[in-house]
C-alpha cells in the first residue's frame, strides 16, 4: 500500500515538474524549441573542396541510410565532399543526382556507422504569405543555427519562396520548417548587394513538392514519412 501510495505521489511530483519547465516558455518559444530538438539530429553541414577553397552549405538526411539532401551548387562538380553529423561525426561523401541549374537541388550519399535521424516534408502549396517559418542551417560555419521569420512573398513565376528569416552563407540546402517541424522549402540563396556586408532580409527557399519530385526521380523509396505525394 505505501509503496503504491509512492508511486503515486512521485508521477504527481513528475507531472508538476514538467508543467513547471513548460511554463517558463511561451507557447511559440515552445513550438521553436519543440521543432529545433525534432529536426536537428537530421540536418548535417557539409564542405566540398574547390580550386580556392571550401564550398559549405547545409543538408537534410532524407534516408536512415545515409541519403542527403542539398543544394546542387554546394556539391556541384566537387569530388572531395565531407558531411558532418549533428553528434560530429564526419564522412566521405559521394555524388548521387542534381536536379538542373534552375531548381538547384542535388543528393549526395554516406554510409553511415548506424541509422540517421530523418526530416519529414509538409506540403508546399498549403504554404500561405504571412505564415511562420524556422530555417536551420550552418551559417559561416556556426553548426545547426536556428532563426526564424515569416514567408514575405511568393514567386509563381520562378517557384520560390521569399523569407525573412536569416540565410547566410553556409545554410544553402538547409530546411524553411513548418510549425510542426515539416520541410517547406530548401534554402537556396540570400538577395545581398553588399556582397555579405550585411544581411537585409531577403532569401529564397526551393518549394518542398520540388524536392519530392526531385528524390523521388531518384528513388521512390527514400521519400521520408510525411511527405506529401503528388
Amino acid at each position: 500500500m505505501k509503496k503504491k501510495i509512492f508511486i503515486m505521489l512521485s508521477l504527481v511530483l513528475l507531472n508538476m515538474n514538467c508543467n513547471f519547465v513548460l511554463a517558463n516558455y511561451g507557447m511559440d518559444e515552445q513550438v521553436n524549441i519543440s521543432v529545433y530538438e525534432k529536426i536537428s539530429p537530421a540536418i548535417v553541414a557539409i564542405e566540398a573542396q574547390v580550386p580556392d577553397g571550401v564550398s559549405a552549405g547545409t543538408g537534410c538526411v532524407v534516408s536512415p541510410d545515409g541519403l542527403i539532401l542539398t543544394g546542387s551548387h554546394v556539391v556541384e562538380n566537387y569530388k572531395n565532399i565531407e558531411v558532418t553529423t549533428y553528434n560530429g561525426q564526419t564522412y566521405k561523401a559521394s555524388f548521387v543526382a542534381q536536379m538542373g541549374k534552375n531548381k538547384d537541388l542535388a543528393l549526395i550519399k554516406i554510409n553511415p556507422s548506424k541509422p540517421l535521424d530523418t526530416v519529414s516534408f509538409g506540403d508546399s502549396e498549403n504554404v500561405k504569405v504571412g505564415q511562420k517559418v524556422l530555417s536551420i542551417g550552418n551559417p559561416f560555419g556556426f553548426s545547426n543555427t536556428l532563426t526564424q521569420g515569416i514567408i514575405s512573398r511568393i514567386d509563381y513565376v520562378k517557384n520560390r519562396f521569399q523569407t525573412d528569416a536569416a540565410i547566410n552563407p553556409g545554410c544553402s540546402g538547409g530546411p524553411l520548417l513548418n510549425s510542426n517541424g515539416q520541410v517547406i522549402g530548401i534554402s537556396q540563396s540570400i538577395y545581398n548587394p553588399d556582397h555579405n556586408i550585411s544581411n537585409i532580409g531577403i532569401g529564397f527557399a526551393i518549394p518542398s513538392n520540388e524536392a519530392i519530385k526531385f528524390i523521388a526521380s531518384v528513388d521512390k523509396t527514400k521519400i521520408p514519412s510525411g511527405k506529401s505525394k503528388k
